[in-house]
Parts: C-alpha cells; sequence; structure tokens
C-alpha cells in the first residue's frame, strides 16, 4: 500500500493546463531559430512551422515517446540551401534536401547491422571538423552583403550596418552576460531588439501584413529532382548526422538514461532522416534537434517526451496563421545579417572545437594535408565537372576529405 501511494507521488499525473503551457514554452524557446533558418534561406516560414511540427512527431513516432526533443530548422543547411536556392531553385533544393535525410536513414540501418565504429572510422575528427568549418564560412559575405544593406533595396549602408550591429550585440550580450530562461533566447532577443529600431526608424513594410488573410494554408511546395542538387546537398548530411549522436548523449546527460541504447541510436537517427525528408516533402528545411530546447529542459526539468509532442501540434497550429508569416516576412534584412556574421562564424566554431577535442596534431603532415584541402577547396570555390554533374562547396570538400582519410596512411599516433 506504501509503495504504490509512493510511486503514485512520485509520478503524479500532470494537469492538461500545465501541460500546454510547458508545450508552449518548449516552441518558444525553438521559434526564434525555427524561423530564422526559413528567413535566411528564401523558404516560407509557415511552411517551416508546419514541417517542424511534423517532422518532430514523426520523430517521436518512430522512437516511441522516449526522448524529450523538439526538431526544427537545421543551421548546418543554411548555406548549402542557399547556395543550392541561388543555383537550381527551390523545388530542386527540396528534392536534395529529401536525399539528404534519406543518407540519415542508411545511416541508421548501417549503425542497426554493425554499430558506430565504422562511422568514426569513415567521418574521424579531422574530416568532419573542417567540412562543418566550411559550412560556417563559405557564406560568410552572404551575412555582410545582408548586414550592410547591399541585399535591401530601400535601406541604405548608414542605416543597414547601425541595425546589424545593435542585434549583433544584443544577441552576444544575451548569449554571453545572459541568465536563466533569456539565454536560452538571445536570437530572439536581437531580432525583436533590431525590429522595434527598424519599427522607429520607419524601415519596415507592412502591406504584406495588411494584404495577408488571417487564416490560410501555407505556401507548401513540392520537390523536383536534379542530379547536380541532390549530390550537392548530401554530403552536408554527414556532419549533421555524426552531430545527432552529440546531441542524444546530450539529453541523456541531462535526463540521466542511455537513449544510444534505448530507443537506440538507430531509431533516432531513423526518425530524423525521416523528419527531414518528410520536411522537404512539403517545401520546409531540413530538421535537427534543438540544443536551446535540450537547455530549457534543463533549467525546468521538463523531461517528460509528451510536452514535446505538445509543442510539434502548437507549431501546426499556429503555420495556419497566414499573418503571422507575413509578419516575420517584414523583419529587414540588415537585421537578420547581424545575426547571421554570429550565426556562420559559430556553425565554423564547433567545426575548430570538434578538431580540437580530438587531440591529434593539426600540423601532422597527413591531418595538415587533409584539413588544408578540405577548407581551400570548400571555401575557396574549387568546383570539378560541370552542368549538371558540377562538385563543388561542401559537398566537393566533404568527399576530399573522405577519399584522403581513406588513401593517405595513418601516422602510428592514429592507430
Amino acid at each position: 500500500m506504501t509503495d504504490s501511494s509512493t510511486s503514485a507521488a512520485a509520478a503524479p499525473v500532470e494537469s492538461l493546463p500545465r501541460t500546454l503551457l510547458t508545450g508552449a514554452q518548449m516552441l518558444f524557446v525553438a521559434f526564434g531559430a525555427l524561423v530564422l533558418v526559413p528567413l535566411l534561406t528564401g523558404l516560407d516560414p509557415s511552411v517551416a512551422l508546419f514541417t517542424a511540427g511534423v517532422g518532430t512527431l514523426v520523430f517521436h513516432g518512430v522512437t516511441r515517446v522516449t526522448v524529450p526533443v523538439f526538431l526544427a530548422s537545421s543551421f548546418a543547411f543554411i548555406a548549402p540551401i542557399q547556395g543550392s536556392v541561388a543555383n537550381f531553385g527551390i523545388p530542386a533544393t527540396m528534392g536534395g534536401l529529401m536525399a539528404a535525410g534519406l543518407v540519415y536513414v542508411a545511416i541508421s540501418q548501417a549503425v542497426r547491422l554493425k554499430g558506430t565504429a565504422w562511422l568514426h572510422r569513415l567521418l574521424p575528427p579531422v574530416v568532419v571538423g573542417p567540412v562543418i568549418m566550411v559550412i560556417g564560412l563559405a557564406l560568410a559575405p552572404v551575412a555582410v552583403s545582408m548586414a550592410t544593406g547591399e541585399t535591401s533595396d530601400h535601406i541604405g549602408y548608414g542605416p543597414a550596418i547601425f541595425l546589424s550591429m545593435i542585434s549583433l550585440l544584443v544577441t552576444l550580450t544575451l548569449a554571453v552576460f545572459g541568465r536563466g530562461i533569456v539565454r536560452l533566447i538571445p536570437i530572439m532577443g536581437g531580432i525583436v531588439t533590431g525590429y522595434v529600431l527598424a519599427l522607429a526608424m520607419g524601415l519596415v513594410d507592412f502591406s504584406p501584413v495588411r494584404e495577408a488573410s488571417w487564416l490560410s494554408i501555407p505556401a507548401f511546395t513540392a520537390p523536383s529532382f536534379h542530379w547536380a542538387a541532390i549530390l550537392f546537398m548530401i554530403p552536408v548530411a554527414i556532419a549533421p548526422a555524426v552531430e545527432h549522436i552529440g546531441d542524444m548523449v546530450a539529453i541523456g546527460s541531462v535526463t540521466r538514461k542511455n537513449y544510444l541504447e534505448k530507443p537506440g541510436l538507430h531509431r533516432t537517427l531513423l526518425g530524423d532522416g525521416l523528419a527531414t525528408t518528410t520536411a522537404a516533402l512539403f517545401g520546409g528545411p531540413p530538421n535537427t534537434t534543438y540544443s536551446e530546447v535540450t537547455g530549457a529542459v534543463t533549467l525546468t526539468r521538463a523531461f517528460n517526451p509528451k510536452y514535446m509532442v505538445v509543442a510539434a501540434c502548437l507549431a501546426i497550429g499556429l503555420a495556419f496563421v497566414a499573418k503571422l508569416g507575413a509578419l516575420l516576412q517584414t523583419i529587414p534584412g540588415p537585421v537578420m545579417g547581424g545575426i547571421m556574421t554570429l550565426l556562420f562564424g559559430s556553425i565554423a566554431v564547433v567545426g575548430m572545437n570538434t578538431l580540437v577535442r580530438a587531440g591529434h596534431s593539426l600540423t601532422a603532415p597527413r591531418n595538415l594535408v587533409v584539413i588544408s584541402l578540405i577548407l581551400v577547396f570548400g571555401i575557396g570555390g574549387m568546383q570539378f565537372g560541370g552542368g549538371q554533374f558540377t562538385l563543388q562547396g561542401v559537398s566537393l570538400a566533404a568527399l576530399v576529405g573522405i577519399v584522403l582519410n581513406w588513401v593517405l596512411p595513418r601516422a602510428e599516433e592514429d592507430e
């Protein structure tokens, strides 16, 4: 009798209002980063909201609602999506992203059959680190162009640089000095501050909001399939797939559970891959587990995965509020550009940290060759082939790194 009472006290039935409120908070934490990716890449924010919700539900369906994570727009794909949209258009980019999601699926099945050792041999830090750096730095000039107003017809250099630098300053201040929930939303803080300033300066055009209806179906985009776009996008999936393991370890350390064993890394990778493929099917950016939400889980101790299901359902509902999507698109380019300078740099730092944590000498001849060629080929604009079969950017950098790591003899300390 006492045991059952103790169990009941340890695991109380939570009220519906509390569950809804906690789920809404998780969506709020993810919201700024979630809509930032489509705003930076030219995709529709309403579609991104919808696909984040659907992708999260797909993930929890595969993992049987066992991991407290929320999936939304992946930062690692920002630069590749921008490049792919510019070269191939949005439908072909979606086809490439669907293929990238299937790479996750293939890796998940290989992990199920063979474990993870082969993955670390194929993609050691000496390859993954510089590839992540390329992802962050390849389109850094785009961030600078937006920050200085070059991409905005109605905003000159002076107002643009003021807006972008204030937005950047607020974002980095909240990220470094913020405490509690404030530290989890530095991007949203920067966007809101920049937007308020732009309003005061008369630089916000509300005509899209006035013209939009309150409720409408998001502007879904069907994918098309072109080999060039697929080859361009597939290698990008490698680094996030490897980082996925770290994400599962991180949330497991918070909840004190081993998600690599239950539900299993193969299931979480499969859920992530199917979520990304599903998102691309509707015209949304690829999905990934959100560190912001992991931070919120740490702070609030909200370990129940059902909160994430609630957040997903709320995201799907908000996607059909057309005025919200129109409002998000009124954010001036320089505001987003200032924040992009930090985000692209931070992605590069993640790659650098991957190399440093590995503990290998970066000036050892083998490592020097692999890292140098990945960086120069990826950032410098090297390309091979032509027409639909052009290899360049991240895809070329990843392929060069994998091949060099495979063919070059390993030093004794690397064995």
